[in-house]
């Protein structure tokens, strides 16, 4: 493994101004890519730029609506004319018991997490040469029957899917596609609410996880990173479970 692998390479990462997508982002940089991220939120963008590096791309864009999605792909052609690696992981988490879904969580979960991380690779395959790669983030709970998670999983399960479908599809254009399926990350967690009902509930899940700790956004990366390289030319339609154990043992 060299310390470069993306020097001269153009990575979009969707969701890049915070948690995960900034810890990819941001290893992206290390190793040469120049790199364009997407985002809701304008100031969190621009101090997620600071810490990825000088030349970052920001696009203020909701992975929700498929004009807004349009637009961030023009500005990616206008800027670096193609995309090497595209980690598509802007997405949603309300987790609220089953009987308290309404239907404007239900249709922003699913608007996102399914309908966003749809058309973010349809619109970018244009700008996606032979041999580039993409990655979906999934999660665990595609996986886990967790209370609370009715909507959210399900949409994550139908990325996973997606990640296999969309495998097939692009597979004449020599476009690889492979999803990443977290556990709990630090940085993505219980950070609103109660103090005290905050800690109690990260030590269930910490109890929870085999190897007795939350991931790290890096970690996460690291995944992300070997997907998108020559080293995985032989992956494909994977999914790689990143969660300490947690769905598999």
């Amino acid at each position: 493994m060299t310390a470069q692998r993306f020097q001269g390479k153009v990575a979009v990462v969707t969701g890049g101004n915070s948690g995960i997508g900034l810890g990819v982002a941001k290893a992206y940089a290390q190793e040469g890519a120049q790199v364009a991220i997407t985002g809701r939120n304008g100031r969190t963008l621009e101090a997620a730029a600071k810490e990825i590096g000088d030349g970052t791309l920001v696009i203020q864009s909701d992975a929700g609506k498929v004009a807004e999605i349009e637009v961030a792909m023009k500005k990616i052609k206008e800027r670096f004319g193609r995309i090497d690696a595209l980690f598509v992981n802007a997405g949603v988490a309300k987790l609220v018991p089953f009987e308290q879904v309404t239907e404007e969580l239900f249709d922003e979960t699913v608007g996102i997490n399914l309908k966003g991380v749809f058309f973010t690779v349809q619109k970018a395959i244009p700008l996606m040469p032979k041999g580039s790669a993409i990655v979906l983030n999934a999660s665990i709970n595609a996986h886990l029957g967790m209370p609370g998670t009715t909507v959210y999983g399900s949409t994550k399960a139908g990325v996973v899917n997606m990640a296999k479908t969309l495998s097939a599809e692009l597979l004449e254009k020599g476009i690889r596609v492979n999803a990443v399926s977290p556990g709990p990350i630090t940085s993505a967690l219980l950070r609103d609410g109660p103090q005290d009902k905050i800690q109690e509930t990260k030590e269930w899940i910490q109890g929870q996880i085999p190897l007795k700790r939350f991931g790290t956004p890096e970690e996460i990366a690291a995944g992300v990173l070997y997907l998108t390289s020559p080293e995985s030319a032989f992956v494909l339609g994977a999914e790689l479970i990143i969660d300490g154990g947690m769905s598999t043992l």
